[in-house]
């Protein structure tokens, strides 16, 4: 069996000396080793790692190797039963053999409690991809009673099933190499493998490869270890950890934290996570973070070389991975997702100071990142499905290509609109119907002054956005998308802990909070609504309607046709007494001009066509939210309308 008991999934290399030489391919920074306050520093980082939960037990390892083990079972009886159907003789169906390596945080180490298992199947060359795994295997899984939430995703960057087996979630790709008998014992790591597969292959190898090559290139595995943990963590509580959205995943902070190891040889943990931010705030990018050079190779796969490759060049913050052949693995990352990692890079690298200055604790370090403080303005982006089956699906499809929504508003708008996509997932828990949403912030480029009443009209951007969106190829009725603005006023409430907006603090106590640490943002929370329902208020609710006093309101009226939601759990689309869709109340969409009843979560919205899925208009609505700045992208219930922005207003 190809799964060890490590908890990296593989062979391990052993405990190297400190060797700086022989792992950095350029001259340390540092040989400094650590002092005595450095020490102590430490030992209170280890200590904040372990309170905050992020080592797994001894029963949930021992759960993981069970499933790895069950799993391999599961993929060498695939590969006989298909060796067999294929007319192959007695000996080879008894040698027929598959194995499974693991990659991803896993493999080196750095797994917390409930993550997912990034697993790579080794088949021989007679089974294929397409059929044989996307088809075959993927029914085998599906009659499987410890099998749950099965989602083949066939046309990914790297062809991948997704599901949960024994409650453990799996992220599992599929190569085919060039051999008739896939050794137990393969050397994945061994150039060999790559030989005669296609590009799909190799970057499904990659990850196992990548993974291997990082640990043999870092002076001390373990002490790369604790420092990856640490700011993985950080990461994902500052909202930069993400490589789907623009930010970085799991292998792009692998190498950026296995370049500091090299640059700093003798550092320990507490060290490596202060040089991380100071080598990182000042780091001129595009120029690429390497852990060894650039290899070549007789095979002749693409390698990143922007010399070479046009494309290249454009890259704007480049990752290159350690194996052959070499790629950059930070290709998503976009200006906007830059400047925000680079924000966040500067606060890490202020409160480190401050740690070392015995101003600050660790915890201060770690404080989540506000983001619904952040900015006036934000595009929701709500995903509905029929069920819960479909919206998985649906989601993991749209979550995909939100950075291509990213990247056309930078270019639709030369740059002059930045944008803040937000990694996390908000889902209404008091609806009845399959639905999540996204958010990212919004604001002008920051130095540029702006013309008094300036818009920028991202209504079409957003509608080619959809239209990309729409030719989902697994698409199926009731799967719908909306893109719309909000105000910070505005936002529903269930994008806030317990369903309740809190009071926003004054600037001075906000950055206090941050920088110490301490819960100081609790006697902030405001009381709020204690309804989380998303049915729109009337204009005059001042939590909707953000507008100077004595001010009038411009926005449209509506005309109506009428969706009333009798029930909380009946949404009904009356049009000459027809019942139209039945939806659970989903107001999606932020209608200016509507009017909302929400007293006992009964909701009537006016608006001049409705949701689409039904038969219904699905184009972006022309008008202009009410602020100069921005133009309404809300969906598609109004017909063209415009209205008249206040100059008063700025955003």
């Amino acid at each position: 069996m190809a799964v060890s008991d490590s908890p990296s999934g593989g062979s391990t290399p052993p405990q190297q000396e400190q060797q700086p030489n022989k792992y950095a391919f350029t001259k340390p920074l540092s040989l400094a080793g650590p002092t005595h306050a450095d020490l102590q520093r430490n030992n209170e980082l280890d200590k904040f790692l372990l309170d905050s939960g992020l080592y797994e037990s001894n029963e949930e390892s021992a759960a993981r190797k069970e499933v790895l083990h069950r799993l391999d079972q599961i993929v060498k009886n695939w590969v006989k039963q298909l060796t067999r159907q294929r007319g192959y003789t007695d000996q080879m169906v008894e040698d027929a053999n598959a194995v499974i390596f693991t990659f991803g945080s896993y493999r080196l180490g750095v797994h917390g409690p409930g993550v997912d298992i990034d697993t790579l199947c080794i088949g021989p060359s007679y089974v294929n991809r397409e059929e044989d795994f996307f088809v075959i295997l993927h029914n085998i899984l599906a009659e499987m009673e410890e099998v749950s939430e099965l989602q083949p995703v066939p046309d990914a960057h790297v062809p991948v099933m997704k599901f949960k087996f024994q409650g453990i979630s799996i992220d599992l790709l599929y190569a085919s190499i060039s051999l008739l008998v896939v050794p137990e014992d393969l050397d994945i790591s061994h150039g060999s493998v790559l030989y005669d597969v296609d590009e799909p292959t190799v970057r499904s190898l990659n990850g196992c490869r990548v993974a291997d090559q990082i640990l043999k290139l870092v002076p001390n595995v373990e002490h790369f270890r604790t420092a990856l943990r640490c700011l993985k963590f950080w990461a994902k509580r500052r909202g930069v950890y993400s490589n789907v959205t623009g930010f970085l995943g799991g292998v792009n902070w692998a190498i950026l934290v296995a370049r500091i190891c090299q640059l700093y040889p003798n550092a320990i943990p507490s060290m490596l996570v202060s040089r991380f931010f100071r080598v990182y705030t000042q780091w001129r990018w595009p120029n690429p973070v390497m852990l060894c050079s650039i290899e070549e190779n007789e095979l002749g796969f693409p390698i990143w070389d922007p010399r070479r490759n046009p494309r290249d060049r454009f890259h704007t913050m480049p990752i290159i991975t350690p194996a052959y052949p070499c790629m950059n693995s930070s290709y998503n990352v976009s200006a906007s997702t830059l400047r925000v990692m680079m924000e966040q890079f500067r606060y890490g690298n202020k409160i480190c100071d401050e740690i070392e200055l015995n101003k600050a604790q660790w915890s201060a370090l770690f404080q989540p990142y506000i983001f619904f403080e952040a900015y006036k303005n934000y595009l929701q982006v709500d995903i509905i499905a029929s069920d819960a089956d479909d919206l998985l699906a649906w989601r993991g499809w749209v979550e995909s290509r939100l950075r291509l929504l990213t990247l056309k508003i930078e270019r639709d708008t030369n740059g002059m609109l930045q944008c803040h996509p937000y990694p996390n997932e908000y889902v209404d828990t008091s609806k009845l119907c399959a639905h999540s949403a996204f958010f990212m912030g919004l604001q002008r480029k920051e130095g540029v002054r702006g013309q008094e009443g300036q818009q920028f009209d991202i209504r079409g951007t957003v509608d080619e956005f959809r239209q990309e969106i729409n030719m989902y190829m697994y698409w199926k009725p009731g799967m719908d998308i909306f893109v719309s603005h909000v105000r910070r006023k505005q936002l529903p409430a269930f994008v806030f802990p317990g369903g309740y907006k809190r009071t926003r603090m004054p600037r001075h106590i906000s950055h206090q909070a941050e920088k110490t640490g301490d819960d100081a943002t609790k006697c902030y929370s405001g009381s709020g609504s204690g309804s989380s329902e998303r049915c729109i208020k009337r204009k005059s609710c001042p939590e909707m309607v953000d507008k100077k006093p004595g001010k009038p309101d411009k926005r449209a009226s509506i005309s109506p046709q009428r969706l009333e939601c009798v029930s909380p759990e009946s949404c009904t689309s009356k049009s000459g007494g027809t019942t139209q869709m039945s939806i659970e109340c989903i107001e999606v969409v932020r209608l200016a001009g509507s009017t909302t009843k929400d007293a006992n979560d009964n909701c009537e919205v006016k608006s001049s066509d409705a949701l689409p899925g039904s038969g219904l208009s699905t184009e972006v609505a022309d008008m202009q939210i009410s602020e100069p700045g921005f133009v309404d992208t809300t969906h598609d219930m109004l017909k063209s309308r415009s209205v008249e922005i206040p100059n008063e207003v700025s955003c």
